[in-house]
C-alpha cells in the first residue's frame, strides 16, 4: 500500500486489518482516537519505531516533557516540522 491509498482508508469506519500495526496506530490517531494509538505505542516500548510513535503521540497531546523523553530514547530531537508533517513522515516510514 502506498501513502495515497492509506489516506483513502481514513474514509473507512474500521481500521484495515492488513495494515502494519504501527500504521494502524496512525490511522487511529488520524481518526481522533489518540488512546488507541497510544495503546499500540506502549506494546513494545524500547523498540525504535514504537518509541518514535510514542514521541509523536505525546507531542501531539501537548506533553512536551514526555515527548522529549521519547525523542531522546530514539536518539532524536523534537522535530521542528508540523504535527501533520510528522504524521506523514511516520506513515511513510512505517508503510
Amino acid at each position: 500500500m502506498d501513502f495515497s491509498s492509506f489516506k483513502n482508508t481514513l474514509n473507512d469506519a474500521q481500521v484495515p486489518k492488513d495494515l502494519p500495526i504501527l500504521v494502524q496506530a496512525l490511522w487511529h490517531d488520524a481518526k481522533g482516537d489518540w488512546e488507541a494509538a497510544h495503546n499500540i505505542a506502549q506494546t513494545k516500548e524500547g523498540t525504535l519505531s514504537y518509541d518514535q510513535l510514542h514521541a509523536y503521540l505525546h507531542r501531539k497531546e501537548g506533553d512536551r516533557f514526555n515527548a522529549n523523553y521519547w525523542y531522546r530514547r530514539c536518539g532524536e530531537n523534537m522535530p521542528k516540522i508540523s504535527l501533520d508533517e510528522e504524521w506523514e513522515v511516520l506513515v511513510r516510514r512505517f508503510l
